[in-house]
């Protein structure tokens, strides 16, 4: 799976939307499958026109470190996924709260790109892993 630096990079040599749009779909061919039996209705992302499903794994301590499996069922928002998960996963509880990845997609030119739909299950998805960030943060604040 490719890394945030590596996609920030990749971006910056692709000038049309066409060439990023493929790229997209290549990073979401390269994510692992997400098993079945993880498929759930609790990891699945309301909000999403398409499927998607994301999973959080939580390591110890009052500010864990946070990975997340994800997928969905369509190609192009499975690369988006895939790019949260760059974003996100491997982080610090703390650093995942702060971190806007919605200005990410901004800074690569992506969001314009996006239909009303698709943009709004990115808000989703980040919505989602920040207050299951925060959800940590407070459970071990208390």
């Amino acid at each position: 799976m490719a890394t945030l630096e590596e996609i920030k990079e990749d971006f910056a040599f692709l000038d049309d939307w066409e060439d990023r749009y493929r790229y997209v779909i290549e990073l979401g061919k390269a994510l692992p499958d997400l098993p079945e039996e993880k498929r759930t209705a609790e990891s699945k992302v309301r909000g999403c026109a398409s499927q998607v499903w994301l999973v959080p794994h939580a390591g110890d301590g009052a500010d864990p470190i946070i990975t997340y499996e994800g997928d969905s069922d369509a190609h192009i928002v499975r690369g988006l996924v895939a790019i949260v998960l760059a974003a996100y996963s491997g982080r610090h509880a703390s650093e995942i709260v702060k971190l806007d990845a919605l200005e990410l997609f901004a800074t690569l030119g992506l969001i314009e790109h996006l239909s009303a739909q698709r943009a709004n299950g990115l808000r989703s998805m980040v919505q989602r892993i920040r207050e299951e960030a925060a959800r940590h943060l407070a459970a071990t604040q208390s």
